[in-house]
């Protein structure tokens, strides 16, 4: 064992005693300061101590790194049972802790290690012998009926749900976080199939679905078609010998929870989401930003002003902004939160709204999660991109941007959100100008106008990681925003240009052309012209790019004002020759001040057809 303590000329005083860093140091290794060594480092001399330490069999060690394991694992809530003080997620009954084919002999979590286990508690309760350590997974599924590895189990119950399924002529939905809580559920699984009276199906398909999955952690069953069917299947963690028994216990428990999500859509029935839309005034959506009611007020507004943009109806925009939270004052919703935004769709339909509201009413809270689906409906676009914009708007207005992992207001979500509606769908809208139109919204007590400028580079930030999640290289992505564009949509057409033409013969070379013009245009404070001067040429090579630049230019800027980037920077990647030779050939600093300039006007002039689309002086390109 080797440990380093502190500097020599920290560990002394000038009378050459020892100091409080050395003596503690000499403390923690047990030993008197005179024991000490000294080593020199190119850093200087430090103290430091040694001492060889025999080796001890594993047997020894064992149980201290068997318990250390124990202490580090990431247990929210540790337990207490009895009289005992170990602490652990559950009562610990027995220990079987080997070393090859010998024992370790240890106590922990108040349990004394030995060469046995115990299987299934009803199945096979008794000790049951492990010879060696290969043996433990066999011998207790074959003699314990207990699998133990998990991943084993999981596929295991995936694939009894799935041929329970097939017998019954459906196809079972399998949620794999429900699988997963499933499998840590039961050792030794039997999938066992049970019905419901088909009266329940008039019920909101989702509230079914919940019951069965949320409260009884059953899979449900479609057909071909994807309808729901009267049936589940359940997870038993026993072989019964009567199955029809356990599914005749599953049928009873089930058949009151359907009940009770038919009676909260019933009583739900007796009014509508218009004259739900008075009691959100007594929710409360943020304390400066008013009640949800007020939240309405402001999204149906917003929601007007974004569908005139993308030829969507601004009224029924409206009226969707009015009604979009309503359902969260249902019955149904609030027995079964998850249901918001679907139950909104049922009702609206319920009450004779027009379908494509309807949509919105669920469509408003999409994409719900990372890869979900985006609103289809137009109206149901503009109300998306409305409630997150208000709710952006508003919580930066106030002071609370997200800190560190804090999002009380999942701003993030609704960022990203924003931002896939905008891209994936396409939408051609200027993201800073809908904020602003956002901003708007608000009364005068909330100046969100002063907060648009940092809810636009939020965004941005969130473009990054969207982007980077996409596999797209920081500098592409760089290249493209530090232009500070403003349409989303647009910025995708870029970054995808940009990708195309770094992989063209003389993207290097174009892009370190760039770099050097960047350079060079910074370190001049000339007045450089706004126009290039022919008469000036007097390089063959400032000629010829010169030429070649008056081809293009009016071709490439047609093709970039068309939003075809791509297009345009093939174009311009035929200029990799003329380029090279300029400065392979071309003194642009010249002594005569007006061939100067007129070079850097030259230069300027190409740089900035670059930069319609992207700084490709940022891209890190190998040399070619």
């Amino acid at each position: 064992m080797e440990r380093r303590g502190p500097a020599v000329k920290a560990a002394f005083d000038a009378d050459g005693h020892p100091t409080k860093a050395a003596l503690g140091f000499a403390s923690s290794c047990g030993v008197a300061i005179e024991q000490l060594q000294r080593i020199q480092t190119p850093k200087g001399e430090w103290l430091a101590f040694s001492r060889q330490e025999p080796g001890k069999p594993a047997a020894e060690l064992l149980p201290a790194i068997a318990e250390q394991a124990l202490t580090s694992l990431p247990i929210p809530k540790r337990m207490r049972w009895g009289t005992s003080t170990a602490e652990f997620v559950r009562p610990v009954h027995w220990l079987l802790f080997m070393h090859g084919r010998d024992l370790v002999p240890c106590t922990l979590l108040d349990a004394n290690a030995e060469l046995n286990t115990r299987g299934h508690r009803f199945h096979q309760p008794r000790a049951i012998p492990i010879n060696s350590p290969a043996e433990y997974a066999d011998t207790l599924r074959d003699q314990g009926r207990v699998i133990a590895d998990f991943a084993t189990r999981l596929e295991l119950i995936r694939r009894q749900v799935s041929e329970e399924a097939a017998r019954l002529g459906g196809e079972a939905v399998i949620d794999e976080k429900l699988l997963e809580e499933v499998t840590a559920l039961v050792e030794w699984p039997s999938a066992i199939s049970g019905s419901f009276d088909p009266a329940f199906l008039e019920v909101p398909h989702e509230a079914l679905i919940l019951t069965m999955k949320k409260n009884q952690k059953y899979f449900h069953l479609v057909d071909d078609q994807g309808r729901l069917l009267p049936n589940f299947i359940t997870v038993a963690n026993i072989e019964s010998r009567d199955p029809a028994v356990i599914a005749a216990g599953n049928e009873r428990v089930i058949r009151p929870r359907l009940a009770d999500a038919r009676f909260f859509w019933e009583q739900d029935g007796k009014t509508t989401l218009a004259a739900l839309r008075d009691s959100l005034k007594s929710v409360l959506f943020q304390q400066k930003l008013g009640s949800l009611y007020d939240k309405t007020e402001r999204v149906a507004a917003l929601a007007m002003d974004i569908a005139s943009q993308i030829d969507a109806d601004p009224a029924l925009a409206k009226r969707a902004g009015e009604l979009c939270k309503s359902d969260l004052m249902t019955e149904m919703v609030y027995e079964f939160p998850e249901m918001q935004g679907h139950m909104g769709r049922y009702q609206a339909i319920r009450d004779g709204e027009d379908p494509e509201l309807a949509e919105a009413m669920n469509e408003v809270y999409l994409p719900r999660f990372a890869g979900d689906r985006l609103p289809a409906t137009l109206t149901g676009q503009a109300l998306a991109l409305a409630d997150r914009l208000d709710t952006l708007s508003g919580i930066f207005a106030i002071g609370l941007k997200p800190t560190g992992t804090k999002d009380p207001f999942a701003l993030r979500r609704a960022a990203l959100g924003v931002l896939r509606i905008l891209i994936e769908t396409p939408l051609n809208l200027d993201l800073e100008a809908l904020l602003h139109s956002a901003a708007r919204q608000f009364d005068a007590s909330i100046d969100a106008e002063q907060s648009v400028a940092r809810v636009f580079e939020y965004t941005l930030e969130r473009l990054t990681a969207y982007y980077q999640d996409r596999g797209i290289r920081a500098d592409v992505i760089d290249a493209v925003l530090c232009l500070r564009p403003t349409h989303p949509a647009d910025i995708d057409q870029r970054i995808e240009a940009v990708q195309a033409f770094m992989l063209l013969p003389g993207a290097s070379s174009l892009a370190a052309a760039n770099k050097r013009i960047s350079n060079i245009l910074k370190k001049t404070d000339e007045s450089i012209p706004e126009t290039v001067d022919t008469s000036l040429f007097s390089e063959p090579a400032e000629q010829q790019l010169g030429r070649q630049l008056d081809e293009l230019g009016a071709a490439v800027i047609a093709l970039f004002d068309g939003g075809r980037y791509e297009e345009g920077l093939q174009r311009l990647a035929d200029l990799r020759e003329p380029v090279d030779r300029f400065f392979d050939n071309v003194m642009v600093m010249a002594d005569d001040p007006a061939v100067r300039r007129n070079r850097l006007a030259l230069l300027t002039r190409l740089s900035q057809l670059f930069l319609r689309v992207a700084d490709i002086s940022r891209l890190q390109m190998e040399s070619t």
